[in-house]
């Protein structure tokens, strides 16, 4: 500020000196110091640009300019990614969207298209069955009132549940955790509570009580007992020997072409044997990441990767494990104002 005071003072003083002057001096002044000078800044310059994120690499990959035809204010979108490293982009205020994958784009595409199903664009909300049998289609298919898993030419099933559906990038590889029957669905549920509350006497909601009890023992036997009521592990995995009941969720995205086990502080693989332990500080991230000898891994939470290695980049998005070229990588975008447009980095892990 200072600067360009002196050098404005230092102009007025030449016109009052005489106009001759003042313009021999304007003309030999560089065209930046005249922009610095008078104030004014060519569109696009770096003066209206705002610092790279820490995250920046040095060569990142365009993936969606911003700008050109598009012409979307990174401040007005929202972004939301796919298992396969595909983004969807919302502008807020046309509400179109726009498919970004292997930097080709897609739209815009109006709300309702099939196209814009599939991302997750909540973290913490896991699919329920129907919703499963729409993202795993080719996979997981309703028979009745239950689910068949059908896999590499062989079908699973039926289950009642289906809580937990993963499989292998190379898709060679899959894991679920199902329960084979329920005693009482949630329709039948409802329809007993609706028919004991209204039930006139005290004799007669114990008499219902006991018929419905009577009805669910018969249901059990008939189900196969408690047993076919359990959370139990199918995969086509050899040597497979988690017990779900110990708790833990399936993962097909912390280690490529892998399907592993988040039990909180620790992840195992199918066999049991513990992979990593993490560091306490670490306890409860978004997503891990784990590299292909188990020696180093990453937590992304809040738009920041924290390696194990005390490493942290932060101001990114839609991380995810890739290969190129037979080796592993965590890849991961960010918005650069410089350049206006989403780009992303790689790091070989």
């Amino acid at each position: 500020m200072m600067k360009k005071s002196l050098l404005l003072l230092i102009v007025l003083s030449l016109f009052y000196a005489g106009p001759a002057a003042s313009q021999g001096l304007l003309k030999k002044v560089s065209g930046a110091m005249k922009d610095e000078i008078l104030g004014s800044n060519k569109s696009g310059s770096s003066k209206n640009q705002g610092p790279e994120p820490s995250c920046a690499c040095d060569s990142p990959e365009l993936i969606l300019d911003l700008g050109g035809k598009l012409q979307l204010n990174y401040t007005e979108i929202s972004i939301c990614s796919r298992d396969d490293g595909s983004i969807i982009v919302q502008d807020k205020v046309t509400g179109n969207y726009y498919i970004v994958k292997g930097g080709v784009s897609q739209g815009p595409i109006k709300d309702g298209d099939p196209r814009i199903t599939g991302f997750n664009c909540d973290d913490n909300q896991g699919p329920d069955n129907n919703e499963l049998v729409v993202k795993y289609k080719e996979y997981i298919s309703k028979s009745g009132e239950k689910y068949l898993i059908k896999f590499a030419g062989k079908t699973y099933g039926p289950f009642a549940i289906i809580h937990n559906f993963v499989i292998t990038k190379s898709k060679d590889k899959f894991a679920a955790l199902v329960v084979e029957n329920i005693v009482v669905t949630e329709d039948d549920g409802k329809k007993m509570e609706e028919a004991i509350k209204n039930a006139k006497t005290d004799q007669e909601r114990m008499e219902l009580a006991m018929k419905y009890g009577q009805q669910i023992q018969e249901k059990m036997m008939q189900g196969g007992g408690p047993e076919s009521m359990s959370t139990k592990l199918v995969t086509n995995i050899a040597g497979a020997t988690f017990n779900p009941n110990i708790g833990g969720v399936l993962n097909g995205d912390m280690k490529y072409d892998d399907i592993l086990v988040n039990q909180f502080e620790q992840v195992a693989d199918l066999q049991g044997k513990t992979v990593i332990t993490l560091k306490p500080e670490l306890i409860g991230g978004s997503k891990l990441y784990i590299n292909t000898t188990n020696t180093k891994y990453v937590v992304y939470n809040y738009g920041t990767l924290t390696f194990s290695d005390n490493v942290i980049l932060s101001d990114l998005f839609n991380p995810r494990l890739m290969k190129t070229d037979g080796k592993v990588y965590i890849a991961y975008m960010y918005y650069s104002p410089k350049r206006n447009a989403i780009m992303q980095c790689k790091i070989l892990f």
